[in-house]
């Protein structure tokens, strides 16, 4: 069964190698298409998983992380305290339009925090690294925006016409469905006017002003004193500052991936294209074995003359089938992870994991095996008589 099975599979090596390609571009696109949606997914909630808060307190009015309303600087003090509050941070994002050293414009996204906290730091960036966002007007980004930016390590531009060094690159930080996030403290996003026309008054002001009880914030980041208690921490935080709404960490990812993929139609063209290169992997590797069965008719009639079962038949196909699939799945993979370190150097995630690529190689088995399942059809129908033609 195996040797025939082989034999018959490369007896046309040409077209053999034709087939192998179709499956590996089925199969490479099925598994960077599967990786890109799981660093979609990611993606969208990169940020709320940067952070070690056990609650964020937002408006009650969020969508989801970077579509709410604001709160005020005066409602920290009230965070901190509430009973089970263990520590408080703001965290302000608001919209950007940079400017830069050459005169380029970027939409961008504020990300102030403060740069003494524990309860948010972008990416892997250390203590000290962080202590340099002290300094004012200055920003940290992903060195997938480099471009974007228009700008390198040291260089200014402006953001509402205050200056805006970039002093430090993080890695791994960005959103592929976000504008370019620029990481500083917040007394410099506060600072930072997301007005347009700021542009036209620039500012000369050496240090940003610290912020008041009427600034607005984004979110409050909360660490609790014990987390067996989320639930009753979460009530007392709604009950003390009316008009917000508190979740979990958990519960802000899934609201966020959730927005992304049932209020937009991002998720299900990600799905689609995958299931359009599954598709077209099964209809070449069917028609490839249907026309390799079609030439060896003689062969199977002879088999079938001389007392040979279907399931031997069915065995010789099926073998065929699953050589085709490890064949092309092998080199797929490698060429998917090579695409992925070329996408990653522009900002874009494609995460291809264990249970990813175990997926891809089950359904790869399974395209391979439905194809074969065609050319069977015209075994069983072969006349043993055939063999005599």
């Amino acid at each position: 069964m195996v040797v025939l099975a082989r034999k018959n599979l490369f007896a046309d090596l040409p077209r053999f190698i034709v087939a192998l390609c179709a499956v590996i571009f089925a199969v490479t696109l099925l598994t960077v298409q599967t990786g890109i949606y799981n660093g979609f997914i990611r993606s969208t909630s990169l940020l709320i998983e940067e952070s070690t808060a056990d609650i964020w307190l937002a408006s009650k009015e969020m969508a989801f992380l970077e579509v709410t309303l604001p709160l005020t600087y005066a409602r920290l003090a009230q965070v901190r305290a509430v009973p089970g509050v263990a520590r408080a941070e703001p965290m302000i994002l608001r919209p950007a339009l940079w400017r830069g050293p050459h005169d380029t414009l970027n939409a961008g996204r504020v990300i102030g925090f403060d740069p003494n906290g524990v309860l948010f730091a972008p990416g892997s960036v250390g203590r000290a690294e962080l202590r340099q966002l002290s300094q004012p007007y200055t920003f940290f980004a992903d060195a997938s925006q480099l471009r974007a930016l228009g700008a390198r390590v040291g260089e200014a531009g402006s953001i509402g016409g205050y200056r805006a060094r970039l002093i430090q690159l993080t890695h791994g930080t960005q959103s592929i469905v976000s504008p370019t996030f620029l990481y500083t403290s917040l007394e410099t996003a506060n600072a930072y006017a997301p007005s347009a026309l700021s542009f036209l008054t620039p500012t000369n002001e050496a240090r940003p002003a610290p912020l008041t009880d009427s600034d607005s914030i984004t979110f409050i980041l909360v660490a609790a004193r014990d987390r067996n208690k989320l639930a009753r921490l979460k009530g007392a935080l709604e009950r003390a500052i009316p008009g917000s709404r508190a979740l979990t960490k958990q519960e802000m990812v899934a609201m966020t991936r959730s927005y992304w993929l049932q209020r937009t139609s991002i998720g299900f063209a990600l799905t689609l294209t995958a299931l359009l290169g599954l598709i077209v992997g099964a209809v070449v590797v069917g028609q490839i074995l249907y026309v390799s069965v079609s030439e060896h008719l003689k062969e199977y009639g002879t088999l079938r003359a001389i007392g040979a079962a279907d399931s031997f038949l069915y065995g010789v196909i099926m073998r065929q089938a699953v050589y085709m699939a490890v064949l092309g799945y092998v080199p797929s993979l490698i060429l998917s992870f090579l695409i992925a370190a070329i996408a990653a150097d522009r900002g874009v995630v494609i995460q291809i994991t264990a249970l990813t690529a175990g997926v891809v190689f089950v359904l790869t088995l399974a395209m391979c095996i439905i194809a074969a399942a065609f050319a069977m059809q015209r075994v069983v129908r072969v006349d043993p008589a055939v063999a005599f033609a």
